[in-house]
């Protein structure tokens, strides 16, 4: 009677194990699809800035002389931000700062292209110019909470990746803490603006 006893006890913990278990795998679970989800959100606003880059450099073109190596340079980033794709199932730290890095250069064309064309006021006076303009600050913004979202996601899935008792099941599991979108380099500096 005393081996059943002690049997009752072993099962009652492996019961208790097993529901804690099955819980923590489906918060897991659960948590990985919101982020997964968050990341799909941040790939189609940053398609959707891609799929307007064409439209604003065709109607840049059509601006007499208007300066060649920009066009260029905007068309060489988007291609090299388009090429680079990340399953949100793979992220890795290495990964995203690929990623973060294209996407900043491709920032960083737009914002020499659209600079450029204050020097063109039939351009800056273009109806389909400004709408373009317009529909990519739009993008930028959507783009910036798309990326905020994706964080808030991926922090919710390591905080439970690391607290305890989750830390046990996750490493049991195989589920790893995901990257965040950091800042980028020199971000935190102001630009110097002078007239």
């Amino acid at each position: 009677m005393k081996s059943f006893g002690t049997l009752g006890i072993v099962v009652a913990i492996l019961a208790v194990l097993l529901i804690a278990g099955c819980s923590n795998y489906n918060g897991f679970v659960d948590a990985e699809e919101n982020m997964e989800q968050s990341w799909s959100n941040v790939e189609t606003q940053y398609q959707r800035r891609s799929d307007l880059i064409p439209n604003l450099v065709n109607t840049v073109k059509g601006a007499a002389e208007f300066e060649r190596g920009t066009l260029e340079a905007v068309t060489n980033a988007r291609s090299r931000a388009s090429s680079i794709t990340i399953e949100a199932n793979d992220l890795t730290p290495e990964k995203l700062a690929e990623y973060q890095a294209a996407q900043g250069q491709l920032s960083q064309g737009l914002g020499r292209l659209l600079a450029t064309a204050e020097n063109y006021p039939n351009l800056k006076s273009n109806a389909q110019f400004q709408e373009l303009q317009a529909q990519l600050e739009g993008t930028e913004n959507r783009i910036a909470v798309a990326r905020d979202r994706f964080n808030e996601s991926a922090t919710s899935f390591n905080k439970k990746v690391r607290r305890f008792p989750g830390t046990v099941f996750a490493s049991v599991f195989g589920f790893e803490e995901k990257p965040q979108f950091k800042a980028e380099a020199g971000s935190a500096q102001a630009p110097t603006v002078e007239f």
